[in-house]
């Protein structure tokens, strides 16, 4: 797994963990910013091992190729002084040293690979935070913009307009409904009152009849029937 590998999953698992939480947008931000240093940090590390045990195997390839060639010279020397014995073990051992050589040779190519492969992603790595640095700033301001967009219209109380509207408009219909119950009212009183007065008028006609009768029948000397 390479590096930005890495990172990508520990930023996703810290991210998604904040988010989770309902957390401050700032600070997730923050929190990926901390996380890539952090990687980078790891990163720049694993190179510097990498290079460490680049320059190791070089050194090492070096030495026994010296070696080696040291003993080829004393195989000659063993050769020329008529000790084919001897110039036999000295060839045995510059072979020895020449295989070693070539193996930590191609260690020191593998190797190579890697540390190129490693530098390659940690300039990538550094160009990546280099650039959250620069829209960390837009992003920090735009949450900040928000969030004072968010305070105002509590502060106004624009973000409780329609329940107020909504109460204004159920008190509207109280008082309009009020008003109707009181003219009803004062109008059944009214007709109550024209009743009365018509009933009292039938009233008042019937004694008159009434008393027409009487003083007809008191004047013609009848006596009233029992």
């Amino acid at each position: 797994m390479t590096i930005l590998d890495r990172l990508s999953r520990l930023i996703r698992a810290n991210v998604n963990d904040m988010i989770g939480k309902a957390e401050d947008p700032t600070k997730i931000i923050d929190q990926t910013l901390l996380d890539m240093r952090e990687a980078y940090g790891e990163a720049r590390t694993e190179v510097a091992g990498a290079m460490a045990q680049s320059a190791k195997l070089q050194r090492e390839a070096d030495t026994n190729s010296k070696l080696a060639a040291e003993y080829g010279d004393k195989a000659e020397q063993a050769l020329r002084a008529g000790s084919e014995d001897l110039a036999r073990e000295a060839l045995r051992r510059k072979q020895n040293y020449t295989d070693l050589a070539a193996g930590f040779s191609a260690q020191l190519t593998t190797t190579g690979s890697t540390v190129d492969s490693l530098k390659t992603q940690l300039r990538a790595l550094e160009a990546k935070i280099d650039e959250m640095e620069s829209r960390r700033q837009l992003l920090v301001a735009r949450v900040q913009t928000a969030e004072a967009s968010g305070a105002l219209e509590k502060a106004s109380g624009f973000d409780k307009a329609g329940g107020a509207m909504g109460a204004f408009d159920d008190m509207e219909r109280k008082v309009a409904g009020m008003e109707d119950r009181n003219n009803a009212s004062a109008q059944l009183r009214d007709e109550g009152d024209i009743d009365a007065q018509l009933k009292n008028l039938g009233r008042d006609k019937t004694l008159d009849e009434e008393m027409a009768a009487l003083k007809a029948k008191v004047s013609g000397g009848s006596e009233p029937k029992a």
